[in-house]
């Protein structure tokens, strides 16, 4: 999955888990200083806030990269109720407290 180390702190590994309560798919994240033992943090990015959301029955998968404008960035798949999938991505500054970003898409036809 996705593994972030920070300076000489530790690593945090950001994996897929499956709820027993739903069954839905969410991306969860542990912390560990040696790579062997770890301590989960928990839910790092839930489902989609409504039905209606593009990844409202499930979020997985996770890769993260630092861009240059110093945020961290999620990319994440994301699956609709109707079983569609698409690629997301969510930021953050600390790895902790993550905020989709929404593309805003305009096509041109001649």
């Amino acid at each position: 999955e996705g593994f972030w180390k920070e300076d000489e702190s530790g690593w945090i590994m950001f994996y897929e888990g499956v709820s027993s309560e739903d069954g839905k798919h969410r991306i969860l994240a542990a912390e560990s200083d040696d790579l062997e033992s770890w301590r989960k943090i928990g839910l790092v990015l839930d489902v989609g806030e409504s039905g209606e959301s593009w990844d409202a029955k499930g979020v997985g998968s996770p890769h993260v990269i630092r861009l240059d404008d110093g945020f961290f960035r999620m990319y994440y798949t994301g699956e609709s109720e109707s079983g569609e999938t698409a690629i997301g991505v969510a930021k953050t500054l600390d790895l902790s407290s993550w905020v989709r970003e929404q593309a805003e898409l305009s096509f041109a036809f001649e």
